[in-house]
């Protein structure tokens, strides 16, 4: 087995590496001190680099303008991207674009594509649901009218909403069938307001009140929803797992240079480990991360489906990036809480992705039934 990455993944890192060089983790106030939103909008010019290195379209086909590459180089490029907390909708954008290039039909995707593989056209998916904790395709309710459907419902903690131009959200009809539907941001019945994340990121709750939508900007296609699901999931894993790489990397940074008693205190036994076992957690992130992105880019068979893969992911990146952060606090004193220190927005970042991938509790009890759906031979 060849676990390593192929020749286009390895010039998508590099090309991502040489563009994020660039970017200032401190660019914008710190959530700290900030009421409310840091920033109105994200980074458009960090965005517009983006389309012109062709990392906009990873996921979408050469015909349609894109690269034609699969999630892993997606994951890739996210796991750069959290290292200087780029404040830019790559994830949602991506994985949007990837479920109209999959499931879309051939008129929607020539509307689609080419433009947001440019950055011209910017998407963003609601997946939170109500709460943040049900399953978003039961917060909204979706109902045919003559050759349109009708839209009813509440999406909550929609990232880049008031940004955006088209919101992709997942539906339920009267059949018990899940939809996706594309709906623009300023759209009669759809009201939009402001909610906040601890990273300082402006989210939207979304009402939606027979809100009407063309049957050409919907898609039916079963298991569309979860195959977006699951990719959004494995993109949010990378992102966890860049973030800690960079916090591990600062936290060794300074405690080789920080002395007490005359040593550096990266010397001392009690750090070293602790330091050990953050580097244990990384490790396991990624191997689990790409085992999922693997799944998510294949859909090859396995005794387990694809959830139980993106499950296992979910729980390392969920613990593993909370452990990380406090470690790093912890063995940066004093000087970890210092605002004009970036450790402190690391800490915010991470906060925000183990609420958006949820408990791991939760994911272990939803790899447990699937356990016990699925005989293991």
């Amino acid at each position: 087995m060849d676990f390593t990455f192929t020749e286009e993944q390895q010039a998508v890192v590099e090309a991502a590496s040489a563009l994020f060089a660039d970017v200032t983790p401190d660019g914008v106030p710190s959530p700290a001190l900030t009421p409310g939103a840091v920033a109105e909008d994200f980074d458009r010019a960090l965005w517009s680099r983006l389309a012109d290195a062709d990392l906009l379209g990873l996921l979408v086909d050469a015909e349609h303008g894109g690269v034609g590459l699969d999630p892993i180089a997606l994951c890739l490029v996210l796991r750069e991207s959290a290292k200087v907390l780029a404040r830019v909708p790559l994830l949602e954008s991506s994985a949007a674009a990837s479920a109209v290039q999959t499931y879309g039909s051939a008129e929607l995707k020539r509307r689609v594509l080419p433009r947001a593989a440019h950055g011209q056209l910017v998407l963003t998916v609601a997946a939170s649901g109500r709460t943040g904790h049900d399953p978003a395709e039961l917060a909204v309710t979706a109902q045919r009218d003559g050759d349109d459907w009708l839209l009813d419902g509440l999406q909550t903690a929609v990232p880049w909403a008031h940004n955006a131009d088209l919101v992709v959200l997942p539906a339920r009809t009267p059949a018990g069938r899940t939809v996706i539907t594309l709906v623009p941001r300023v759209h009669e019945g759809l009201t939009l307001a402001e909610q906040y994340s601890t990273s300082g990121e402006r989210l939207g709750q979304l009402r939606l009140e027979a809100v009407r939508v063309a049957a050409s900007d919907v898609i039916e296609a079963d298991g569309a929803w979860d195959r977006l699901r699951d990719l959004l999931a494995t993109g949010t894993c990378a992102l966890a797992l860049g973030l800690g790489e960079r916090v591990l990397r600062m936290t060794g940074e300074y405690t080789s240079k920080r002395e007490q008693f005359g040593h550096p205190v990266a010397t001392f036994q009690a750090v070293a480990v602790q330091a050990a076992d953050r580097y244990i957690d990384l490790r396991a992130m990624e191997a689990t991360l790409w085992q999922a992105a693997w799944r998510v880019s294949t859909a090859v068979d396995s005794a387990l489906p694809v959830a139980g893969d993106v499950a296992v992911a979910k729980i390392w990146a969920s613990d593993g990036v909370r452990r990380v952060v406090q470690t790093a606090q912890h063995l940066h004193g004093g000087f970890g809480a210092d605002t004009d220190y970036p450790l402190h927005r690391y800490h915010a970042w991470a906060k925000q992705l183990e609420l958006a991938l949820g408990p791991a509790a939760a994911h272990e009890e939803a790899l447990g039934d699937l356990l016990a759906a699925h005989a293991l031979s």
